[in-house]
């Protein structure tokens, strides 16, 4: 054997064992990752907890946490494996418990007129949002997912999209953040507006499921109207919360045939996590309460932790933002959002 052989074999052989030294180290830096997520998640919830935040949320006070740590601190890089998994499995994680929240069985026996609704609601957010979007000479890709948050179920729906238009991280975190902020902002508005508009209970809960963004907004606005309202509230929203299959679908059509068109050679990958929401759906629909049954406490606990990954996924999509580029481009988005909400809310009102 020659020398440079040797060489090589040695070199070889000690590259092997740093790689197995290293593996340990690789790993903690891994679970740390996640860790960190976790830890600025749970920030986000205390901080939620306090007067005036509360409104806003924990989604958006933990991906407002993420962000400001960006612009001081920098990106964790050693934990960026770890960040990168909550970023990209939990946030499909997440989309998959979120099904259990949704009863197929209710929407198809007593919301079909509200799915109704709930599609015009999602085409007309969507193509509004775009069409003002491109008069404002703004971000397209930001608009378009606002404009699908909007119009479907705010945040949740922006983290099932984003993949399949493969949007960037960082408009991913930003779009949710302003959906939830502007989201809490109109459901605080109609709550103050109720008592001043001559509706009843059941077309007061119809305006707020068929219009505001995020579940958990509709219920903000539809509780002070009483149950009944707040029933038909949800019912509307869940509606549209079932109509994120379809639209997720059609959008991997869209994209593939985008792709075609432009003779890319970039795959499409198929959206798997979203057949784990609709099994989830017919778990939660057909078999707890039925087959299983699982007291109020128990499905609440699943809600929160349901809630609590998704922060996780947004947090790591958090820290990817610049501040400096959301300000240059978040800004004509939020507007062309903000507009198509007013007008969404404004329509709404005259039809129920």
């Amino acid at each position: 054997m020659s020398l440079q052989e040797d060489d090589q074999e040695w070199m070889l052989a000690e590259l092997a064992r740093n790689a197995k030294k290293n593996k340990p180290h690789k790993r903690w830096l891994f679970l740390g990752g996640i860790m960190f997520t976790f830890i600025i998640a749970l920030l986000g919830y205390g901080i939620a907890d306090l007067p005036g935040f509360n409104r806003v949320g924990q989604l958006a006070c933990a991906i407002l946490i993420a962000v400001v740590y960006r612009q001081i601190a920098g990106y964790p890089e050693p934990l960026r494996e770890g960040i990168h998994f909550s970023a990209k499995k939990l946030l499909r994680y997440a989309i998959v418990l979120f099904g259990l929240k949704l009863n197929i069985a209710i929407i198809l026996h007593q919301g079909l007129g509200l799915l109704v609704r709930g599609v015009g609601t999602i085409a007309f957010s969507m193509i509004v949002t775009v069409l003002i979007a491109k008069w404002l000479k703004a971000d397209k890709g930001l608009s378009f997912l606002l404009g699908v948050g909007t119009g479907v179920c705010g945040a949740a729906a922006i983290a099932a999209v984003s993949p399949i238009v493969k949007a960037k991280e960082e408009d991913t975190a930003i779009g949710a953040g302003i959906i939830a902020l502007m989201g809490t902002v109109f459901a605080i508005g109609y709550t103050l507006l109720r008592p001043i508009l001559h509706l009843t209970a059941l077309q007061y809960g119809i305006w707020s499921g068929v219009s505001l963004h995020e579940i958990a907004q509709v219920a903000l606005a539809a509780a002070p109207a009483g149950q009944n309202a707040l029933a038909i509230a949800l019912l509307g929203k869940l509606g549209r919360v079932f109509l994120l299959v379809p639209l997720s679908f059609i959008l991997v059509g869209w994209m593939k045939w985008r792709g075609k068109v432009e003779h890319s050679d970039a795959k499409i990958e198929f959206p798997w996590f979203l057949l784990g929401f609709i099994a989830m759906s017919f778990v939660g629909s057909y078999v707890i309460g039925k087959m299983i049954i699982l007291s109020p406490a128990t499905m609440n606990a699943i809600s929160v932790v349901t809630t609590f990954v998704l922060t996780m996924a947004m947090v790591g999509l958090g820290l990817n933002v610049s501040l400096k580029d959301l300000r240059s481009r978040a800004a004509r988005p939020l507007l062309a959002m903000t507009i198509t909400s007013v007008l969404l809310s404004f329509l709404t009102f005259l039809t129920v």
